[in-house]
């Protein structure tokens, strides 16, 4: 396997009863990289990404993580080789502050056990800067207290320790207003600036394709199309997204 990338789906197949949900799906992550995957409600995104975070194991097909065959492919397997899902809902505590959800399961301690408070702190407060975070958020912030898209930009801060190489993003933009959403893209970009890669899933065009790199469409399971953007402009994507739709509902 080509070691330019961090990660490679080979010949994926899922079934869920009678429903054939990918078939025969190849999908591979350069490093510092951000692909749009694309598609229609049902057409297979989300069962993708399950499969790539190590949620749900394929039938059929391989997972290769930085050039190496990984079998018994899980979501501990999946975060120790580097790579998080954040899904549309974050997992974050709301009544707990910024720094408390950064470190959350993963503390800073020092030779008796105690927490590093300071430490984590002054980590917690270069992560939310790197991210793109306002100067009005800091790691003492109560989560409950912040917009949904500062919510997701913590999010996506809390992956980066450990130095997690890959983000998959799972509708990060959905139910945001515009303002919001503009938040979140920023913070995508900071995610390739700092040298991490990442695939963004969305059934929207218009909010993905400022950021990524690469973009893949996929219906019914398959993938139908892929392009680097100095290649399809926005209205082109959106007409190429038309007629895979079109043809699927003839």
């Amino acid at each position: 396997m080509d070691h330019n990338y961090i990660l490679e789906a080979k010949n994926i197949y899922k079934k869920f009863g009678s429903v054939i949900a990918l078939k025969g799906v190849n999908f591979e992550v350069k490093y510092k990289e951000v692909i749009g995957l694309i598609g229609d409600n049902g057409a297979g995104k989300s069962t993708l990404i399950n499969i790539l975070s190590g949620l749900y194991p394929p039938d059929k097909g391989e997972i290769w993580i930085k050039g190496r065959l990984i079998k018994d492919y899980n979501v501990k397997k999946a975060r120790e080789l580097g790579i998080e899902t954040i899904y549309q809902k974050s997992s974050l505590v709301e009544n707990h502050t910024v720094w408390r959800n950064i470190f959350m399961n993963r503390e800073l301690t020092n030779s008796l056990g105690f927490i590093k408070i300071d430490d984590c702190k002054k980590i917690t407060e270069k992560l939310i800067r790197d991210i793109g975070l306002k100067s009005n958020i800091s790691a003492d912030s109560i989560v409950r207290y912040l917009s949904g898209g500062e919510r997701q930009g913590i999010a996506i801060a809390r992956t980066m320790i450990g130095n997690k190489d890959l983000l998959l993003l799972d509708e990060p933009t959905a139910n945001l207003s515009l303002i919001e959403v503009d938040k979140v893209l920023t913070y995508i970009k900071e995610i390739k600036n700092i040298g991490r890669s990442c695939v963004f899933v969305t059934h929207n065009i218009y909010h993905v394709y400022d950021v990524a790199d690469r973009f893949i469409i996929i219906d019914r399971g398959e993938i139908k199309g892929e392009y680097t953007k100095n290649e399809i402009s926005l209205n082109e994507l959106l007409n190429e997204m038309r007629r895979i739709v079109h043809i699927r509902h003839e």
